[in-house]
């Protein structure tokens, strides 16, 4: 009778925002998972980008991930957003599938754009549409699509979110807030514009292009000694960090200073007041690799003319996870509680 209270009172939660909170995923979405079925290797786990089934002597990636805080690069951002999930194992994405669902009375135009978008995204990544659904929903304010992206490998060739051990190195490539920089400035261009004119908001829209890591993924892993790959969306540098810390059940120590913050990130995060370590960061990728591994990782991302930096390492105490500050202090790394987009976009 106790438990029975404890889940009355638990389900009176209001749920903010974003990503459902790690002890909600849990509760109640990892007790409800169907049968058990020995091909699934990875299933639904905190921290992870996707799932790993078996079949045969190959292994299926999959990855599903909605886009519902953007309206005008939509499709693109969901080959996009899926695809780096898939890459994050180390393995290519080839496939796509995706579900679009527009409000009531779009213009057809709304419906071609979309699908423009998708083709273009797959296109550039080598990846084949395979199907999907489109409807009209009712209720609906702005246009919604859920992707779902897959990659295929040998066994035991790719790596999870969960892999890194004691002592590992951890390298971000690119930066911070890449998608939400992105998105904040096509989705609020006229107030931007007018605070910082049309050449910063211009190049800040043009880190759409910045938003595959397939790249870096498929680089890194093949260069040898990665222990672990996790793409930062929702919650940011701060939630990935802390995402993969989860799933190895490790600490972790971030050097504030070699974190890079484009200027345009940053102008726009101290516009509305945000965190950039706590904005939707499609296009960086945090990469755990052993020590004696990390200069040929870098060398190889480097090769690619992908920019990289060392902000921290993996320590063996999950309770340590402390972020040395500019000045030297130290302070705990923040968990998101939302995603800091949506506060901007509330702005």
């Amino acid at each position: 009778m106790k438990r029975e209270g404890v889940k009355m009172g638990y389900d009176r939660i209001r749920l903010k925002l974003g990503k459902v909170p790690a002890d909600v995923l849990k509760e109640v979405v990892f007790s409800s998972l169907g049968v058990e079925r020995e091909e699934v290797i990875l299933g639904p786990s905190l921290g992870e980008d996707g799932a790993l089934v078996r079949i045969g002597d190959r292994v299926l990636v999959s990855s599903v991930d909605p886009i519902t805080g953007a309206v005008e690069r939509i499709g693109w951002l969901a080959v996009n957003i899926n695809a780096n999930d898939v890459a994050t194992f180390g393995v290519r994405p080839i496939f796509f599938s995706s579900c679009i669902l527009l409000p009531e009375d779009s213009p057809l135009k709304t419906l071609r754009i979309i699908c423009q978008q998708i083709d273009s995204a797959a296109k550039r990544l080598g990846i084949a549409v395979i199907g999907g659904h489109s409807e009209i929903t009712p209720d609906l304010k702005n246009p919604i699509v859920i992707g779902c992206a897959m990659g295929v490998t040998d066994f035991g060739r790719y790596v999870t979110s969960g892999g890194s051990g004691e002592g590992d190195i951890l390298i971000l490539t690119k930066g911070a807030g890449i998608e939400g920089t992105a998105i904040l400035a096509s989705e609020r261009r006229k107030r931007l514009i007018q605070k910082f004119g049309e050449e910063l908001v211009r190049s800040a829209e043009s880190f759409y292009m910045q938003i595959s890591v397939v790249d870096d993924a498929v680089t890194a892993f093949e260069a040898g000694g990665v222990t672990a790959m996790h793409d930062p969306t929702e919650g940011g540098i701060a939630g990935g960090i802390h995402e993969m810390a989860d799933a190895a059940g490790l600490g972790v120590e971030i050097i504030e200073e070699r974190i890079p913050i484009a200027p345009e990130t940053l102008k726009i995060c101290e516009y509305f007041q945000i965190d950039p370590l706590q904005l939707v960061s499609s296009g960086a990728l945090l990469i755990s690799v052993k020590p004696e591994y990390a200069d040929k990782v870098l060398a190889a991302l480097s090769n690619k003319g992908i920019k990289t930096s060392i902000i921290g390492k993996f320590v063996n105490n999950p309770k340590r996870r402390i972020i040395i500050r500019r000045d030297g202090s130290t302070a705990d790394l923040v968990r998101p509680v939302s995603d800091h987009l949506w506060i901007a976009l509330t702005r």
